[in-house]
C-alpha cells in the first residue's frame, strides 16, 4: 500500500504590480491564490524594492500564510554591467533591516530609477542574514550559462559563493515549459555539484494566475515604450510565469530530487511576521527631571490655564465651562498615558513651537480639534470643550496605531518645517513618506492604446467610445495598478533607529530630495509614526494680509480675537466670497443666501454641506428647508435630539453618528468609534455584526424596537460613508471667518495678499483683480518700473480704503517669480532697450506679454 503525500512548496521567487509594470498581480491577490494553492509560505521579490511587503504582509496574515521579504537586484560585478539579476531573501527581521539598508544604498547611489547595486556593497550589508538565489533565466549565473557557457556561470556562482558564503547561495531552477528550460536546469545542476551548493526550484512569479497574463505582456511593451508587436520576439511564449502549487511544481522538477522541499525549507527558515520590525519615536529630550509623560503633563497644564483659568476647587461649580474643560483635560491625558503616545504629542507641539518661533502660520486640523490636549498645547484653535467635540474621534484606547495630527502650513515656507525636522531628527531618523502613483482612466487608456498599437498625444482628450474595444478592456486592466512613485505633499516619519532599516529609501524626482518606499497607510500599518505637515495657501494669504495690515495701518490684527461681527456674516449672506477660503465655489455661493449663516457655527456647517457625501446623501436641502423653517424638524426618536439638535435633525458629521450611538444604544465613546471605523470603508464584517448586535440590544433596552429601529440603523449605516468630520469642518470655520473679515474691512489688502500667494483657491488672479474693483478698491496694471516682483499696495485717493493694488511683475503670463525678481533688482529702467539689456533672461515672448499687459506704458 502507497500512501500520497501533499508535496510542500514555498514560492520565493515572485513579483507583484509593485515592480511596476513587471508584475500584474497585487501582493494581496497573490497572497490569497498562494493560499489557495496549499503553499507552505510565499516570498515577496519585487525589483529593487520592498515597496509591497506591508499591504503583503497584512493580507498574509489575515490569510495565516507565512511571509518571506526578499527583493530582485541586478549587481554590479568589478566593472561589468548588464550581469543579470539575483534575489535576496531576508532571514528573519535582522536580516531584513540589512536588507532594507542595502536597498537604501543601492538606491541613493543612483539617480531615480536607476540604482546601482555593487556586489561588493551588498556583500557587507548581508552579514550572513539572507538567503542569496542566482535568479531566474535572467539571473547571473543563468546569463552567464547562456551567453558564455558553463564555465562562465561557475565563474559567477564561486563569486557569489565569496559574497555570501556557500550556506547562503542557492542555484535557482526554473522550468516555465520551454525548449530549453530542461537542457539549461541540467546544466545549471551540474555546476551546483561542482561548487557543492544546493539547488532550488522556484517558478520566477509575474501573475497570480494565467488570467493575467495578457496584462503582464502589455505591461512589459507599456515598460519598453513600445507596442506588443515591436516587443513580439521578447515576450515570453505561454502563460507560465503565474504561481503553482507543490505538486505542479513537482512535476517539472522530478528530476531533481529535493529542490521543491527545498523551497518550502527555505521559506520555513526565512519567513516572520513583519509586525516585528515596528519601530518606535526617538526619545523626546525632555528638561531634567522630567519624563516624557511629566513634561506633556506640564506643557498642557500651562496652555489650560492661559485657555481655561486655573484648575477649579472642590467649591467650584461643576458644570461650569472651566471645571468641564479640566476634567476633560485629565482624562485625555490619563488616555494618552496608558497608550503612551506622549512623546508623540511632544514632537508635535515642538513643530507648532518651531513655527510660532520663525513666525509661520500653521494649525492643526482634523480629528485632532476633537481634543482639549491639543487646544491647550496651541496645535489646534478649537476649544474641544465648549464645541462638546468627542475626544474618542481622535483617540480611544481600542484605536490601533498612535493618533493623527495633520498640521496646516502657509504653503510658502512649508519647506522651511520640513529641513526643521530633519535638521531636529537627522535625515536617518527622519523621511518623507511616499505617494504611490496609480493607473487612472486617463493614463490607463493611453499606455493601454499605445501598447495595442495606437497613439494618444500627451493631453489629448479622447473619448473611450472612440477608441477599439481591446483598448477599452486593457485600460479597464490597468485601472489602480501602481504606475510610479511620487512623494506625499506633507507625510514624515520620525523613527528610534535609521529608517532605512525599516523601510528603504530612494530618489525621488525633485533635486536632492528623497522618499520613502511606503505610502502613508503602509508606514501607518507597519508601525512607523506619521506626521502630516500640509501646505495651505490660505495661510500664506493670511499672513500676508496681517502683515500688510500692521504695515499700511500701523497695528497688528490679531486672527485669534477677531470679534464676530453682524457686517461680516451679512456679506456672507450676500454670497459675496470671491477668495474667502472654503466658501468661494459657485455651489457654495448657491447655497450661502439660502443658509444665511449668522454665526460661528453656521460656517462649521456651510463647510461641510457642500461636499460630494451630503450631497449624494440628499442632506443639503432638507437641512436648509428646515433651517428657513420650510420643513418641521423631527428626529425618529426622541433621544437623537441630544446628536442631531444642531445640525436640526439631518446628520452631517461623523462626531454625530458616535453620539447617536452613545445615546440611543448606551455605547461607550470608545465602543462609538469602534462602530464609526466598522461602518467605513474598510469595514470587517465580523466585527461589523459584532457591534450591530451590540447596538440593537441597547437600543432594545431604552424601548427602541422594529421598524425604528431598523431605520436608526439603515440611516447610520448609509450615513457613516459620507459624513465630514466635524473637528475638521470647525478647524476650516476658523479661516472661513478670518478670511471674511479681513475682506470685508480690508480689501486692498485682502485682494493683494491673495494675488501674492498663488495659485491657490477657484479664482484666477485676473478674477480677484475685477472683484476687488468692484469693491471700489483700485488695481494698477503691472509696470516695469513701478511694480514689484509680486503685488504691493500704494496710496490712492480714488480708491474706497485708501490704498490701491499695483499688480506684480510676476502676475504677468509666462513670468516665473525668479524671473519677476531678477526684473525687480534691475529696476529702474530708461527705454526697452535697457530692459533688454539689463535682463537677458527676457524672450521675445516675455516681453509681448509685458506689452500686452501694459507693462511698457511708462516709456
Amino acid at each position: 500500500m502507497s500512501f500520497h503525500r501533499e508535496q510542500r512548496y514555498g514560492e520565493l521567487h515572485c513579483q507583484s504590480h509593485f515592480s511596476f509594470l513587471t508584475g500584474a498581480s497585487s501582493p494581496e491577490q497573490l497572497a490569497q491564490h498562494a493560499v489557495a494553492l496549499g503553499l507552505q509560505a510565499l516570498a515577496l521579490t519585487d525589483r529593487n524594492g520592498l515597496y509591497g511587503v506591508v499591504r503583503f504582509a497584512e493580507a498574509a496574515r489575515q490569510l495565516q500564510l507565512p511571509t518571506v521579504f526578499g527583493v530582485e537586484v541586478s549587481p554590479r560585478f568589478a566593472n561589468e554591467h548588464d550581469v543579470g539579476h539575483v534575489v535576496l531573501l531576508a532571514q528573519g527581521p535582522q536580516g531584513y533591516a540589512h536588507l532594507s539598508q542595502a536597498i537604501t544604498h543601492g538606491q541613493l547611489a543612483g539617480v531615480k530609477n536607476e540604482p546601482q547595486f555593487h556586489m561588493a556593497d551588498l556583500a557587507g550589508f548581508s552579514r550572513g542574514s539572507w538567503k542569496v538565489l542566482t535568479g531566474g533565466v535572467e539571473g547571473v549565473v543563468s546569463k552567464a550559462l547562456i551567453e558564455h557557457g558553463p564555465q562562465a556561470g561557475e565563474r559567477k556562482l564561486y563569486q557569489l559563493i565569496d559574497a555570501f558564503g556557500a550556506n547562503n547561495v542557492y542555484i535557482e531552477l526554473v522550468h516555465h515549459g520551454g525548449p530549453l528550460d530542461a537542457a539549461r536546469n541540467d546544466e545549471l545542476v551540474r555546476i551546483a555539484a561542482r561548487c557543492n551548493v544546493q539547488c532550488v526550484a522556484t517558478n520566477n512569479v509575474q501573475y497570480a494566475t494565467t488570467t493575467e497574463f495578457s496584462l503582464a505582456t502589455a505591461m512589459a511593451a507599456i515598460r519598453q515604450r513600445s507596442s506588443l508587436n515591436d516587443i513580439d520576439h521578447l515576450l515570453p511564449f505561454a502563460a507560465t510565469a503565474m504561481l503553482r502549487s507543490g505538486a505542479e511544481q513537482e512535476k517539472y522538477f522530478a528530476r531533481y530530487p529535493g529542490v521543491v522541499d527545498l523551497a518550502a525549507d527555505i521559506a520555513k527558515e526565512c519567513s516572520f511576521d513583519l509586525a516585528l520590525i515596528a519601530p518606535r519615536l526617538p526619545p523626546y529630550p525632555c528638561p531634567s527631571g522630567m519624563n516624557e509623560m511629566e513634561y506633556l503633563r506640564h506643557l498642557v497644564a500651562e496652555g489650560a490655564q492661559r485657555r481655561y483659568g486655573p484648575p477649579p476647587t472642590h467649591a467650584d461649580d461643576t458644570l461650569s465651562l472651566r471645571a468641564r474643560a479640566w476634567s476633560v483635560i485629565h482624562h485625555e491625558l490619563d488616555v494618552i498615558e496608558t497608550l503612551g503616545f506622549a512623546g508623540y504629542f511632544l514632537v508635535v507641539w515642538d513643530i507648532v513651537q518651531f513655527c510660532n518661533d520663525n513666525d509661520i502660520f500653521c494649525q492643526g486640523r482634523g480629528s485632532a480639534a476633537n481634543s482639549a490636549v491639543c487646544f491647550s498645547l496651541g496645535i489646534t484653535r478649537a476649544d474641544a470643550v465648549s464645541l462638546g467635540l468627542l475626544f474618542e474621534r481622535f483617540l480611544s484606547p481600542e484605536r490601533d496605531g498612535p493618533p493623527d495630527i495633520d498640521i496646516d502650513i502657509e504653503s510658502g515656507r512649508r519647506e522651511e518645517v520640513i529641513q526643521y525636522v530633519f535638521q531636529r531628527y537627522d535625515r536617518l531618523h527622519a523621511a518623507q513618506v511616499a505617494n504611490v502613483i496609480t493607473y487612472r482612466s486617463r493614463s490607463a487608456l493611453r499606455d493601454a492604446a499605445k501598447a495595442l498599437g495606437h497613439h494618444i498625444a500627451q493631453g489629448e482628450k479622447v473619448d473611450p467610445e472612440d477608441l477599439p474595444d481591446n483598448v477599452q478592456s486593457l485600460a479597464a486592466q490597468l485601472l489602480h495598478h501602481p504606475r510610479h512613485l511620487g512623494v506625499h505633499s506633507g507625510g514624515m516619519v520620525i523613527c528610534d533607529r535609521p529608517v532605512s532599516e525599516v523601510c528603504p529609501v530612494e530618489w525621488a524626482t525633485m533635486q536632492q530630495r528623497s522618499v520613502l518606499q511606503w505610502d502613508k497607510d503602509d508606514c501607518a500599518a507597519a508601525g512607523l509614526v506619521k506626521f502630516d505637515l500640509l501646505g495651505l495657501g490660505m495661510l500664506s494669504a493670511l499672513h500676508n494680509a496681517v502683515d500688510l495690515i500692521e504695515l499700511h495701518r500701523g497695528e497688528p490684527l490679531d486672527l485669534a480675537g477677531l470679534p464676530q461681527e453682524d457686517e461680516v456674516y451679512a456679506m456672507l449672506c450676500r454670497a459675496d466670497t470671491v477668495g474667502v477660503f472654503q466658501i468661494e465655489s459657485r455651489a457654495q455661493m448657491a447655497t450661502l443666501p439660502r443658509l444665511k449663516p449668522r454665526r460661528f457655527y453656521d460656517l462649521v456647517v456651510e463647510v461641510a454641506l457642500i461636499r460630494p457625501g451630503p450631497i449624494q446623501g440628499g442632506s443639503v436641502h432638507p437641512y436648509i428647508r428646515r433651517r428657513n423653517g420650510q420643513e418641521p424638524i423631527t428626529y425618529l426618536h426622541p433621544l437623537l435630539e441630544k446628536s442631531l439638535g444642531k445640525t436640526l435633525g439631518v446628520p452631517l458629521f461623523q462626531e454625530q453618528l458616535m453620539q447617536m450611538a452613545i445615546d440611543v444604544a448606551g455605547f461607550t465613546p470608545s465602543e462609538a468609534d469602534q462602530l464609526r471605523q466598522a461602518m467605513g470603508s474598510k469595514r470587517s464584517q465580523a466585527k461589523m455584526e459584532k457591534l450591530r448586535e451590540r447596538l440593537f440590544h441597547g437600543m432594545k433596552e431604552r424601548g427602541i424596537v422594529g421598524e425604528i429601529a431598523d431605520t436608526i440603523f439603515r440611516k447610520m449605516e448609509a450615513f457613516a460613508s459620507y459624513g465630514f468630520p466635524e473637528s475638521h469642518s470647525v478647524s476650516f470655520a476658523y479661516l472661513v471667518y478670518a478670511s471674511a473679515y479681513i475682506k470685508y474691512h480690508e480689501p486692498a489688502i485682502f485682494c493683494a495678499a491673495l494675488l501674492n500667494a498663488q495659485p491657490m483657491g477657484f479664482w484666477s488672479p485676473h478674477s480677484l483683480a475685477r472683484d476687488a474693483r468692484r469693491h471700489g478698491v483700485e488695481v494698477l496694471t503691472p509696470c516695469i518700473n513701478a511694480s514689484q516682483a509680486s503685488a504691493s499696495l500704494v496710496e490712492s485717493a480714488s480708491s474706497t480704503s485708501g490704498l490701491a493694488v499695483r499688480m506684480g511683475l510676476s502676475a504677468v503670463r509666462g513670468v516665473s517669480s525668479s524671473l519677476a525678481q531678477k526684473i525687480e533688482e534691475a529696476q529702474p529702467f530708461d527705454t526697452m532697450e535697457h530692459v533688454v539689456r539689463a535682463v537677458p533672461e527676457l524672450s521675445t515672448a516675455h516681453l509681448e506679454a509685458f506689452a500686452t499687459a501694459g507693462a511698457f506704458d511708462v516709456f
